[in-house]
Parts: structure tokens; sequence; C-alpha cells
């Protein structure tokens, strides 16, 4: 694999922190119908800050610029949340971002997580649409997933199936005081109705033993029909990371095959599809530092393929950003980078984006580039 024109900028960065402390974290961008992107990010005091809140940029230069837009989800004065969320298209070109607001009321000095139990503060699922490119989008819509988590994990832009049918990748999690009553589950919220119910889930990925965590999950439709599924795996019993794992399905997510290791020691693995069907795969990589690229394939034997690396960012001063400790709940705030997200621009590059501190300093980065 050849990365070919290789550039990087800035999609977003406060421009005074010197004055006041914004950082940008978990970025997605969309393609609109005239070219023009949207990307999408949370900005807020610290990682997981009470007031991190979703907010937007547009760019009309393929990715050149970003002009600052403003936050996108309403506030929510009568309670203390925080929120996330990611953004796509469909393919009539709809906006969709899907969010999770967390209820930090009960625990405002405190971060998403019990670190005795590492479970979350209380969550909902929202959806926003724009059919304008983001000029105007309706008020939050509640969705109500099939099951209880009893909270979820935002890691996913919603994913459009060639069928109709739209997936919400995602993972239960457990509550502020560990409860868990389906088990440590990476799965997929389906709508029928261009998200109007969310009504039944794909169960994808998880271990007998319930020992396997399965977080970052991703799904796409490779072209020969095939569903992927892709997921950073922590083994909570060894207290360690296990390889970026995958799992696909041959019926349309009816079932799915044994989870198996990729064998990408690494986190928040993302992958895309190239022209030829083979994947270009970002992760932040465990056993070298820093971001990387990876060729990978699925062959039609349902193999997982490597082929070759690359680094993109932070192989020369990534000490100290990523922490791997027995106390997951202290390693996620100790992260500096992450969180990777790949689109097709009009022109056919690809551009990937991701936070990342520079200057002690989180920002939302990008590298834009062809593959051959």
């Amino acid at each position: 694999m050849q990365l070919n024109q290789l550039e990087t900028g800035v999609l977003f960065r406060n421009s005074m922190p010197h004055v006041k402390s914004v950082h940008a974290y978990f970025p997605s961008v969309a393609v609109l119908s005239d070219g023009s992107l949207l990307g999408l990010f949370s900005l807020g005091e610290a990682f997981e800050a009470v007031n991190l809140q979703l907010h937007w940029s547009r760019s009309i230069d393929q990715g050149q610029t970003w002009h600052y837009q403003g936050q996108l989800n309403p506030a929510t004065p009568d309670r203390l949340t925080s929120t996330f969320g990611r953004v796509t298209t469909t393919p009539d070109w709809e906006l969709l971002a899907n969010l999770i607001r967390y209820d930090r009321s009960a625990h405002p000095d405190e971060g998403l997580s019990n670190p005795d139990t590492l479970g979350l503060v209380p969550a909902e699922l929202l959806l926003m649409r724009s059919g304008d490119r983001g000029k105007t989008w309706n008020e939050p819509e509640a969705v109500t997933p099939p099951l209880v988590g009893p909270a979820f994990e935002m890691c996913s832009p919603i994913t459009v199936l060639r069928d109709g049918r739209w997936l919400w990748p995602t993972s239960t999690w457990r509550g502020w005081d560990g409860e868990l009553p389906n088990g440590n589950r990476m799965l997929a919220l389906v709508s029928h109705d261009q998200g109007q119910s969310w009504n039944e889930s794909l169960d994808i990925m998880h271990s007998p033993d319930d020992h396997l965590i399965f977080w970052e999950s991703k799904v796409l439709e490779l072209p020969d029909g095939r569903l992927l599924a892709v997921a950073w795996c922590y083994d909570e019993a060894a207290g360690t990371d296990r390889p970026n794992h995958f799992s696909f399905s041959t019926d349309g997510g009816a079932s799915w095959s044994t989870h198996a290791s990729t064998g990408l020691s690494g986190q928040t693995l993302t992958p895309h599809i190239l022209n030829d069907g083979s994947l270009l795969c970002v992760y932040r990589r465990l056993d070298e530092p820093g971001l990387w690229a990876c060729h990978a394939r699925l062959n039609e034997h349902g193999q997982w393929e490597n082929q070759d690396q690359l680094p993109l960012w932070g192989t020369h001063s990534s000490a100290g950003t990523t922490r791997t400790g027995e106390n997951m709940s202290e390693n996620f705030a100790a992260l500096k980078f992450g969180a990777p997200h790949i689109v097709r621009l009009s022109d056919g590059q690809l551009f990937v984006s991701f936070w990342c501190y520079e200057q002690n300093v989180s920002l939302i980065r990008w590298f834009k580039f062809t593959v051959s």
C-alpha cells in the first residue's frame, strides 16, 4: 500500500489556550451532496468534563480549511449533561447525527465511569437530522433501544445498508453501580423505518464467560454483501488488551462468525472499503507508538489478512499518550489520541480525522491522501 499526496491539517483547535481551556475530541466527517464537508466533534474543558457538548464545522474546499459553526445539540438547563455523537449521510443526502447524552447530575465531580465498577453514568440515545446540508436541524429524537444496556457506548456513525436498514453499532455498558443484565455485548441497533423505531438488535460479539469487552465497534457492508464488524477487545479478567477482533455475517446479520483476532495490536480500529474491496484500517497501535494505517483484506474464506502498515502520527512523540494499567477508568482518562474516522471525498481522496494532544491542547487533526 502506498499513501500518495499525503497532506495534514487541523479541523479544529482552540485558538486561545492561554485564555480558556477548550479541548476537542471524537471527530466524524460527512460528505454532502455539493462536495462540501461537515465535521462533528466534542468540545469541553477536559477529556471527561461535564461540559463536553457536540459542535460542528464546515469546509467548502475539500477539508483544507474549516469554518466553525457552533454547538449542535440543544442545552439541558434542568440537568447537568454531556453529549457525544457521530455524523453520516444517507444515500438521499439526509444528514444523521446519532447522539448519546450522559446525565452527570448525580456525579458532577466524577468522570463518565465509576473507577470501582467501570459503570457509566445514566445515558440516553438520541437522533438529529438535517435535510438542508446542515443549515437547520430537527430537535433530538429519543431512541428507545430493544434491550437494556443499561448504558451504551458512543463509537460509530449509523451504517446505512443497501437493503435500506439502518445499523447503530454500539456495546452494552454497565450502569454506575455495576449492573449489566445482558452481559458485555457488541451489537448493532436496527431500524427498518429510517430511524423512526429501533425494535431489533444484531448480537455480534460476546464471550461465553463474559470476560471480554468489545469497544469502539464498527460495522460496514462489503461489496460482496457480507457484513464486517470490528472492535477493540479488552480482556477484563486478565486486565489487558487483546488484538482488535472481527466477525462477519453472510446472511445480513442474522448470524455471525465466531469473533477472532485481526492480528492488529491496538485500539479504536476503523476500517474503510477501498475500490478493490480491500480495507484501509486506521487504529491506535499498542505494540508500536502512534496512530497507524494498515492495508488489510477479508478473503473469501473469512480470514483476515494484514499487509502493509504505515505510521501516520505520534510515532516519535507519543510517550505518555496511552496507559495500560489494570484500572480501565484510569486508562481512559490518560489517553491522548484516538477515535479515527475515514470518509472518501468527492474527488476520490481519503480523509482521516482523529483527536490528539499537541502542545498540551487536544485538537482535531486530519490526513488526506490517495491509496495505490
